[in-house]
């Protein structure tokens, strides 16, 4: 085990629990290697995106679409066919890489953009999917990604967390267990912003400021006469500290108000759909946060024509990945832009990416099922190789079948990225060493620059 593991155990057995936690916190980076990147942040698209629709054009469907489709998978059954894309594709920049007019302003940034075009996941169902997509495992009770990040990296700045999660008031399938630190320490899961306007909505103060110095004191008081030294205690202090920090600093990081004209307009925040803006305000957000030096931000798409996930159009196919492409498209093309501009795409990783992917076939005629034998992910930033197509699936996009990428791949890439070795990255959990990728994954060092 490496000397910085060992470190962290020490702290964190030490009857100084206190320290451990400062220590988790407010740590300079202690990596196992030279990082290409020091912040990520995740663009998730829970249902499942269409590979053959966005990324990953099969002229074969084309010509099949109509005909009598078999596939030997859950969703085989009588009466499917094939279903070609509604969509046409384009090559773009100097590149050359291929992208469906699904995703005009992406195009726009295809030298920018790592594209994997051969994921494999193990779960065709959302909850379980999302859940493994995040923490590497199909059931609860594990630390996401995010999670794994701020305890391996710590946070940058003392008065925000490292883990922020931009949503729309909703969380996809598997809850908020796709966001969770599991048993990591407390001060490692992911807080909550909702896109409403509002800077920090959870966090304004009900009392004034000497009554809420007060409680805390009181609080405080009785939390540690409870349980000295018991890592739960102190991590709840942390956060009630956290919280009270955040008061004053969040409002700023978060109110977009001092932001020039012409960025607002970049990312959108002046478009006649109202979830467009939504997810504006939270792309330019998380540009903010990152600047702030919050380690790991996720923003996820407001939920609008499934409870599994916005994506997930098993019909109605035009209709839906049609306006989950618009409300996305430009605002993810802007943080893209305006990272660069500010000389920060070279250090933040931007990870697009759904749970798994669609099928070929269609059972109704106008939609695609779920799929997690082969899907399209993207990367940019953050060291990852620029105007790359890596991989394949087969012609009519069934299976990953060259340069197979599982989920565990990934995050062994991203931790890599990040300079930490997913393998010696642990948590002394249940007896044992407990990692993100377990005993799997492999880093993929060609989708490295």
């Amino acid at each position: 085990m490496s000397a910085r593991v060992s470190r962290r155990r020490l702290l964190q057995e030490a009857s100084n629990g206190f320290g451990y936690l400062a220590f988790a916190s407010l740590a300079q980076a202690a990596t196992h290697f030279a990082p290409k990147a020091k912040n990520v942040i995740f663009c998730f698209m829970p249902g499942g995106v269409s590979h053959m629709d966005s990324f990953d054009p099969k002229p074969k469907l084309a010509e099949l679409d109509g005909k009598p489709a078999k596939l030997e998978s859950y969703v085989a059954g009588p009466n499917r066919k094939w279903l070609g894309s509604p969509w046409k594709f384009k090559q773009h920049g100097q590149s050359g890489l291929t992208v469906s007019e699904l995703f005009p302003h992406i195009a726009t940034v295809a030298d920018e953009l790592c594209v994997v075009r051969s994921m494999k996941s193990e779960f065709p169902l959302h909850a379980r999917a999302n859940i493994f997509m995040h923490t590497g495992r199909n059931f609860g009770g594990f630390p996401s990604i995010g999670s794994w990040v701020t305890y391996g990296l710590g946070s940058e700045n003392k008065n925000l967390p490292g883990y922020l999660l931009l949503n729309h008031g909703d969380n996809p399938p598997g809850g908020f267990e796709n966001f969770s630190n599991g048993f990591l320490p407390a001060t490692h899961q992911a807080m909550g912003v909702r896109a409403d306007g509002v800077a920090v909505d959870n966090i304004v103060p009900a009392d004034q400021d000497r009554v809420q110095r007060a409680k805390m004191r009181a609080v405080l008081e009785q939390d540690r006469a409870y349980a000295k030294n018991d890592p739960a205690i102190d991590a709840a202090i942390q956060n009630f500290e956290m919280a009270y920090r955040m008061q004053a600093l969040a409002p700023d990081v978060l109110d977009l108000g001092k932001e020039p004209e012409h960025i607002r307009k970049l990312y959108g925040l002046d478009a006649e759909n109202k979830h467009q803006r939504a997810y504006a305000l939270q792309c330019l957000r998380a540009r903010r946060l990152i600047e702030a030096g919050v380690r790991f931000v996720e923003i996820t798409p407001p939920n609008l024509f499934s409870l599994n996930g916005s994506w997930d159009q098993h019909d109605k196919l035009r209709e839906g990945h049609s306006t989950n492409a618009l409300i996305t498209d430009q605002a993810t093309t802007a943080l893209v832009k305006d990272l660069k501009q500010r000389g920060l795409l070279k250090d933040t990783l931007i990870l697009w990416a759904g749970e798994f992917g669609r099928t070929p076939d269609t059972g109704n005629g106008d939609g695609r099922d779920h799929h997690p034998f082969g899907f399209t992910i993207w990367m940019a930033g953050g060291g990852a190789k620029a105007g790359l197509a890596y991989g394949a699936t087969d012609e009519l996009g069934n299976h990953a079948v060259e340069k197979v990428v599982t989920v565990h791949d990934l995050h062994a890439t991203i931790l890599a990225l990040l300079g930490l070795d997913h393998t010696k990255l642990s948590y002394r959990f249940g007896g044992r060493d407990v990692t993100l990728a377990d005993v799997h994954g492999k880093t993929v060092e060609a989708l490295m620059g």
